[in-house]
């Protein structure tokens, strides 16, 4: 199991006409903390071009939201990342908390894949299985 943190606020044009985060913004928010975690355990820095390593690329198959409470303008969330496998599949375990109040405003599982150029299902390079598994 892989974990790490992301922290992010929120900003004006992220709102909905209710003033709340729109439930869009959340998809963004995870996908840069997915980043995130790809730059610390996946990518290759080659003289500051990251590259996937191996030539696969990791792809979003499913996410699921469940929304709990709202987020209002300058807000502070923390995502809590959590990566596992199920064979071939990265599991993303995510908690979204409000800094400010330490409130859970949500909770999200995505499914991830990688492929290869051809968009050719890959499975998990062994060194990353191995710290996912660990």
């Amino acid at each position: 199991m892989l974990q790490h943190e992301s922290i992010f606020e929120v900003r004006g044009y992220e709102l909905d006409s209710f003033g709340h985060l729109n439930n869009s913004v959340y998809l963004n928010y995870l996908e840069e903390a997915r980043w995130e975690f790809c730059r610390e355990y996946i990518l290759v820095n080659n003289g500051g071009k990251y590259e996937f390593k191996n030539d696969l690329f990791l792809v979003v198959i499913e996410t699921n939201i469940k929304y709990i409470r709202e987020l209002v303008l300058f807000d502070k969330v923390m995502i809590k990342s959590k990566y596992t496998c199920e064979g071939d599949t990265i599991i993303g375990d995510y908690v979204l908390i409000n800094v400010a109040t330490n409130k859970k405003v949500a909770t999200s599982t995505s499914k991830l894949i990688f492929v290869n150029k051809d968009r050719i299902i890959h499975s998990i390079p062994d060194e990353l299985k191995d710290l996912l598994k660990g």
